[in-house]
């Protein structure tokens, strides 16, 4: 038999346990971006030189290396490509590349979802900062401005008053590969936001859960994800809802088996809104520290997937202790003398350490996932434990600059 070849778009450090899950069922993994010197190039069993973004150039790779299957996993500009790419040489994908294209343009999504129903704010996409800059009196303010094609909160910013909208205009737009931006009003959330991973089988959302994602204010953005708790303590009424609405787009889509990652929150309005969902993993390790938690592999069953390989028996999960995802940052610049550790506070709750910076790196304020210094993975017995620990975080870990 024919070893099967996988093709994952990007070369972060977020590729390797898919590369290692990967290897581990006999797949050969073909890397692809244009910067040979990524991450996770060095673990692949070969590199492809190309634009993730350009998705017939992507294409005509795929068909030259005789690929069996395509991910985008945790890299949000290649899931287009990737759905480009599967429906054009019929491997599997999550769902078509239509569908895809709704889904990573913040724009089309919010139209979508006004379209149908769906709980969603008033906003409207731009691609000409002066008709952005005519709609002023459109919005309830304030409002929330954002690239419509960037994750990671890259290029987001909260604008409070109207003399600061074009700022936040040419912020976005530095942050987006179309140079387009979505304005829209900002919700008033009730608790935490949530971001985590579901499954869908054939279209149905057999593995759906929430999670408390918090942010830290002293933050240069604080937009930006800085810890995330499973399970979380969203009133289950509005996980319920939430789920309903999520299986209500899968329908209106049409999707088929696999991984999104979703966002969403609970707004004072006592309503449950769908702000994000993205056809693949999500960054920040996050499918990672729920397969850590559950016991089951989304990674593996996302591989299985792309590869039309039988899938796992996908559950609802139900996690073993509460659990945290630390994104390691810090709110000055300069250079990482060391990073350490209470020594307690490691052997008692640290589950997993995923570092990407050294001593000597030079070290930014936290702006973005890409301006994080890392990740822990923490459990604890519960969720009172968790938020003490967390409240004295400062006490345990220090990031020490020169």
């Amino acid at each position: 038999m024919l070893q099967k070849k996988l093709m994952l778009l990007g070369g972060l450090r977020y590729l390797l346990p898919v590369i290692e899950e990967a290897h581990n069922l006999g797949v050969y993994v073909i890397t692809a971006d244009y910067l040979p010197n990524n991450f996770a190039h060095r673990y692949s069993d070969e590199y492809c030189n190309v634009s993730i973004i350009d998705k017939d150039a992507v294409l005509a790779k795929a068909r030259e290396l005789k690929i069996d299957g395509i991910l985008a996993h945790a890299v949000d500009p290649g899931v287009v490509s990737a759905a480009y790419v599967a429906e054009k040489m019929g491997l599997p994908f999550q769902c078509s590349y239509e569908a895809a294209c709704i889904l990573q343009d913040k724009s089309l999504f919010r139209e979508f979802l006004t379209e149908h129903g769906f709980n969603t704010p008033k906003a409207k996409g731009y691609e000409n900062i002066e008709d952005a800059l005519n709609d002023v009196d459109y919005f309830n303010w304030p409002v929330i401005v954002k690239p419509v094609d960037s994750a990671g909160s890259k290029g987001v910013t909260k604008v409070e008053d109207k003399s600061k909208l074009r700022e936040a205009i040419e912020t976005a737009i530095s942050s987006s590969y179309s140079r387009h931006f979505i304005i829209e009003d900002f919700l008033d959330k009730v608790g935490a936001q949530s971001s985590a991973d579901i499954f869908t089988v054939d279209g149905k959302l057999v593995y759906a859960t929430y999670s408390d994602q918090l942010f830290d204010p002293d933050a240069a953005n604080p937009y930006t994800p800085a810890i995330e708790i499973w399970p979380s303590s969203m009133e289950q009424k509005f996980q319920d809802d939430l789920t309903a609405q999520l299986q209500r787009l899968f329908d209106l889509l049409h999707v088929k088996s696999g991984i999104y990652n979703v966002e969403s929150r609970v707004c004072s309005n006592g309503k449950a809104y769908i702000m994000e969902v993205s056809p693949r993993g999500g960054g920040n390790r996050i499918a990672e520290l729920q397969d850590m938690a559950t016991g089951q592999n989304l990674i593996q069953n996302e591989i299985k997937k792309a590869l039309g390989m039988p899938l796992d028996n996908i559950t609802a999960p139900e996690y073993k202790g509460v659990w945290c995802n630390y994104i390691l940052h810090s709110n000055k610049q300069g250079t990482l003398a060391s990073l350490e550790f209470d020594q307690e506070f490691q052997s008692k709750y640290i589950r997993d350490v995923g570092l990407i910076v050294k001593n000597g790196d030079q070290i930014v304020p936290f702006t973005g996932a890409n301006s994080s210094l890392g990740t822990l993975f923490l459990r604890f017995d519960t969720r009172e434990e968790l938020d003490s620990t967390l409240n004295r975080i400062s006490d345990y870990i220090h990031i020490n600059l020169r």
